[in-house]
């Protein structure tokens, strides 16, 4: 008679390939059901941006049609992602994770990046926000395409984000008249910061992606003092002008024992929409050099293409506007990666030991 014990005896030969542990030791394996000749389990997922769901779902049901006396074999693949176990002293229980996107300078297209991010995310199922930090710059109202509006605090005086692609957004630019400028010195960007994060009806929330400005000024000291960020995306461009400051800006996340979950070379080439060949307008390579010298990933490498530009300026992401774009596929691609590092990176977090005298 076929058991509880040998579906999960059998699933364990079944192993994450980025976790490296097999699926039932890991606690993915749900709601287990005999009917006869038929099983039916659930495959519970640590992000819906998996970039191995396909295969780890035909590998279970393989394993499960293997048993003896089983004639159909159900793998049901639901995902609940994992909360970082990242410390600081603002808490955001219903944040699972967030994911600081940042530069050493500016016009890497750090907004650009952030936004197509936090669209594909949400488009692989996740629950998704963006912060939208860079308070000098203030560009991801017009890019997430949601026009100022009148932002009312509820009974408990928090403001519920305006949302747009599946994206809850949150920008100083929503309060702003114009071309009004924000000059502020540190302690206003602290407390502006704070307030976005504390006074906002964010719900609950997979993954929230903060567009920081570039730089290592005071919203970054801040994020790194206060805030449990679960990562931090670097931006760059492949030439040294842009390569020597990015430097500065990994070596203080470094220093702050901030994870780097790894770089994106942004406008890494020019593709000829005629005779689809390669120009490098930069240099060529730099991301690579990058993430060789640190020791950490280069996630994705995209070209110049001026509908990325186009659509942006519409308020239509290009993921959102043309999935099938190839630079749509590399937004996934390199959403998928990251979604699978934040899952290991929580997984690997020692446990906090609190001991009470």
């Amino acid at each position: 008679m076929l058991t509880e014990s040998d579906i999960y005896e059998a699933l364990r030969k079944v192993q994450d390939p980025d976790l490296h542990r097999d699926i039932v030791s890991l606690g993915m394996i749900q709601n287990v059901k005999i009917e006869g000749s038929k099983v039916s389990v659930d495959f519970v997922l640590t992000t819906p941006a998996c970039p191995v769901r396909d295969e780890l779902q035909e590998e279970a049901r393989q394993a499960l049609a293997s048993l003896p006396d089983v004639k159909t074999a159900e793998v049901h693949m639901k995902s609940e992602v994992s909360k970082s176990a990242s410390l600081g002293p603002i808490k955001l229980p219903q944040v699972r994770n967030i994911i600081a996107v940042g530069s050493g300078k500016g016009g890497v297209g750090k907004s650009t990046v952030a936004v197509n991010l936090a669209v594909t995310l949400a488009q692989l199922g996740a629950k998704v926000a963006l912060l939208d930090a860079d308070f000098y710059g203030p560009n991801q109202p017009q890019m997430l395409g949601i026009d100022r509006t009148m932002l009312i605090p509820d009974e408990n005086n928090k403001i519920t984000p305006p949302s747009n692609y599946g994206v809850k957004l949150m920008s100083i630019g929503f309060f702003l008249e114009g071309d009004s400028p924000i000059m502020w010195r540190g302690p206003m960007l602290h407390g502006a910061l704070t307030q976005f994060l504390h006074d906002v009806n964010w719900g609950e929330i997979d993954y929230m992606i903060m567009d920081l400005p570039p730089g290592t000024g005071d919203v970054q000291i801040t994020l790194v003092q206060n805030v449990p960020v679960t990562g931090i995306v670097l931006v760059t461009t492949p030439q040294t002008v842009a390569l020597s400051d990015v430097r500065k800006t990994l070596r203080m996340f470094e220093k702050s024992k901030t994870p780097i979950l790894g770089v994106i070379e942004n406008m890494s080439g020019f593709v000829c929409p005629h005779c689809h060949e390669t120009t490098q307008v930069f240099s060529k390579g730099g991301g690579a050099t990058l993430t060789k010298e640190y020791g950490t990933e280069l996630l994705g490498q995209i070209p110049i293409d001026p509908e990325i530009c186009e659509f942006g300026e519409s308020g239509k992401p290009i993921v959102a506007a043309k999935p099938d774009h190839p630079v749509s596929k590399i937004y996934n691609t390199i959403a998928k990666r990251i979604a699978a590092k934040v899952s290991i990176g929580n997984l690997n977090v020692p446990a906090t030991i609190k001991i009470s005298v």
